[in-house]
């Protein structure tokens, strides 16, 4: 699924193309930024998953780091990641960074739903115990018991409500550079830590008061750099 997710934001991209006057972001220029992307966002993902969720077992198991089949990957990580790759692209084709990063974000919430879709599929990331009507018990659950299915969640959230707020705000013609992947961080940490409420986490921060999962915390900075890019950039 995020091979799918990575063709949708390539045609949505495409489309974007054909009605932009910036004559220097080519068809050409953005298939190689979607492939630095990937890159980014696979090593970084993965990477953010080692670090940030289990660096005690990894740290035992090296050669499992490779193990990318065997699931495992940190949305933050990923980020950071292609946020790496793409203002290394940008540096060498001498295009403004944020230029290039409010071309992409509105396409970015498919690539998230996509990804959201392949948790379901895959019976990951799922929620806590319900009793509510649609509550799933996921096959690879060894408590069988009907849960939130989280991933739904995050779809509508991160993918479909995202996307929507994103091309809505986006599509007005002229806005001061760099505020579009501003609002991408901050409804999409704002959409994360709403669904966290309902997603079983790995482990939580503040294990004393368990006030906030890794989720909700990673999603703080995101909100607060968006402000800090919005204010500035005004």
């Amino acid at each position: 699924m995020y091979l799918v997710g990575f063709f949708c934001v390539y045609w949505l991209s495409l489309i974007k193309i054909s009605h932009s006057k910036k004559t220097y972001i080519t068809k050409d220029k953005i298939e190689n930024l979607l492939y630095w992307g990937m890159l980014g966002a696979i090593i970084g993902g993965r990477l953010g998953y080692v670090v940030i969720y289990r660096p005690d077992y990894f740290s035992r198991h090296l050669i499992e780091i490779l193990y990318i089949r065997n699931g495992g990957m940190s949305f933050h990580g990923g980020l950071i990641g292609v946020l790496i790759s793409i203002y290394t692209y940008a540096k060498i084709q001498k295009i403004p960074f944020l230029e290039l990063t409010d071309f992409i974000a509105p396409s970015i919430p498919v690539a998230l739903a996509a990804g959201r879709i392949g948790n379901f599929i895959n019976g990951e990331l799922w929620g806590y115990q319900t009793k509510l009507p649609w509550g799933i018990i996921f096959h690879n659950d060894v408590e069988q018991i009907p849960r939130h299915p989280s991933q739904i969640y995050e779809f509508l959230l991160e993918g479909v409500l995202l996307f929507i707020i994103m091309q809505v705000f986006s599509n007005k013609k002229t806005r001061p550079k760099g505020q579009v992947s501003a609002m991408f961080l901050i409804f999409y940490g704002l959409t994360r830590f709403f669904a966290e409420f309902w997603r079983e986490p790995d482990y939580f921060i503040i294990n004393t008061t368990q006030l906030l999962t890794l989720g909700q915390t990673l999603s703080i900075p995101m909100i607060v750099l968006g402000i800090a890019i919005l204010l500035t950039n005004r």
